[in-house]
């Protein structure tokens, strides 16, 4: 009986993604092997997969199918290659291929793309040079030929190797450390005008909760890492299904808007853009139903809205924020925040990408030529995550060497309030890693950190 391959389809696209497409079966049924080439084969025929990979089988078993698999290849308008010795990356585990056959199952230029891939690989292995970077960035490449996504790569290196990524060592909350020449005046404008609730106070630093799993820590300048004077080169997206009444309140208080709230059709976002005491950009922004926002609505719509105080309107809140950060090399940027912190992305905009780092709080990586800002050298600002294994992460860190270091332990904090290190992303921006301790001055910011 022929397989149903309407039927197939559905399931078989969500096993192409699986993290092991080798994974053992205990019995592998004819029928069901042909039914998941023939739907590897319409998803390389339809431009879902370049390249897809078939179930392992012992040669003799192999031999049994052949024929129905190339006419279910030829139906398809798709090629096959019978690989005896599959290549061997850190993707699956080799025991599971080995004295095995699989069919490649591909279109145009794909077999050679992969028979020089191989043979790269076997030059490496013959030069003793195949271990390391080496051999998880052309473990990638063969990921990407395959069609995984970033995340998925992630996760079947983490699999077969000590990789590891940022959310391995359990990220609690996204942060933002932004720094003042005047903090009472900043505390009071995010406290009263905008009605964001102070969870703790050291003094120097006052920590401001956003939504459910975003903060915002503001600095004295004169005691931070960073001056009043360098430039300001961030925005923080607030992000709210109240943006109308969010202008009109701000536009009541004589707030300085910088940009106008100017709401068109069958836009993917609207917003408008105001400076706060000492001209940090905030964006009040909506995201909208919209193909370019397809992966990233459904994730904000289950964020509940954190309700600000009763210096606001009754009900006004935010339920997520977007930490835009501007760059000069966008490509290199996106690498790092995927492979090295494991950032999933959920929105491209083209000259803008959107990465999820918590629940509510996500990066933005802005093209500096087409963004709010120009990259600079110098930058007044600090990007933070909350991660609970701080020193597991500090240690992966430095002994894989992720990005430089500002220093080469994990310090703690006045009064053992906190313990922390920095590193810098390869474009200059402070990358602060937190996790924070039962303490006086903690005691609301611990309460809401355990929320769920």
């Amino acid at each position: 009986m022929k397989p149903k391959l309407s039927t197939l389809f559905a399931f078989l696209v969500l096993m192409s993604c699986s993290l092991n497409p080798f994974e053992k079966q205990e019995k592998q049924d004819p029928t069901y092997v042909l039914g998941g080439i023939g739907a590897f084969s319409e998803m390389v025929h339809v431009g879902v997969k370049k390249l897809a990979l078939s179930a392992a089988l012992p040669p003799e078993e192999m031999d049994q199918i052949m024929e129905e698999a190339q006419r279910v290849a030829e139906r398809n308008q798709v090629q096959i290659y019978r690989e005896s010795d599959l290549l061997v990356t850190d993707l699956f585990p080799s025991s599971e291929t080995q004295g095995k056959d699989v069919l490649l199952i591909y279109t145009g230029t794909t077999k050679d793309e992969y028979l020089m891939l191989k043979q790269e690989v076997k030059k490496l292995q013959e030069m003793g040079q195949y271990t390391g970077q080496v051999r998880e960035n052309l473990s990638r490449r063969f990921g990407r030929m395959l069609s995984y996504p970033t995340h998925r790569v992630n996760e079947l290196l983490s699999q077969n190797t000590p990789f590891r990524v940022m959310k391995d060592f359990d990220v609690r909350a996204t942060n933002l450390f932004l720094y003042y020449e005047d903090l009472n005046k900043a505390a009071d404008f995010y406290s009263k005008t905008l009605g964001l609730e102070q969870v703790a106070d050291y003094s120097m630093a006052r920590i401001f909760r956003v939504t459910s799993d975003s903060y915002l820590i503001l600095v004295d300048a004169a005691k931070g890492m960073h001056t009043a004077d360098e430039p300001k080169t961030v925005a923080l997206a607030l992000i709210t299904d109240q943006l109308e009444d969010w202008y009109a309140h701000l536009k009541t208080v004589g707030v300085k808007v910088k940009y106008d709230l100017n709401l068109k059709p069958n836009r993917p976002h609207d917003g408008f853009v105001i400076e706060d005491t000492e001209g940090y950009l905030l964006e009040f922004e909506r995201f909208n139903d919209h193909v370019e926002n397809d992966n990233f609505v459904p994730g904000l719509n289950t964020q509940p809205t954190v309700p600000c105080g009763p210096s606001v309107p009754k009900g006004l809140g935010f339920k997520a924020t977007v930490t835009w950060l501007y760059y000069k090399d966008m490509v290199n940027m996106e690498k790092f925040y995927q492979e090295k912190l494991g950032l999933q992305p959920v929105a491209d905009q083209g000259w803008a990408k959107i990465y999820r780092a918590s629940k509510s709080g996500y990066m933005g990586l802005v093209d500096e030529r087409r963004g709010m800002h120009s990259f600079t050298e110098k930058k007044a600002v600090t990007v933070s995550f909350l991660v609970d294994d701080l020193d597991g992460w500090f240690n992966y860190v430095k002994t894989n060497k992720l990005f430089d270091l500002r220093e080469n332990e994990v310090s703690t904090g006045p009064e053992k309030r906190y313990r922390a290190f920095v590193g810098y992303d390869p474009e200059g921006y402070y990358l602060e890693f937190d996790t924070f301790y039962d303490h006086p001055d903690n005691v609301r910011l611990m309460a809401v950190l355990q929320e769920k």
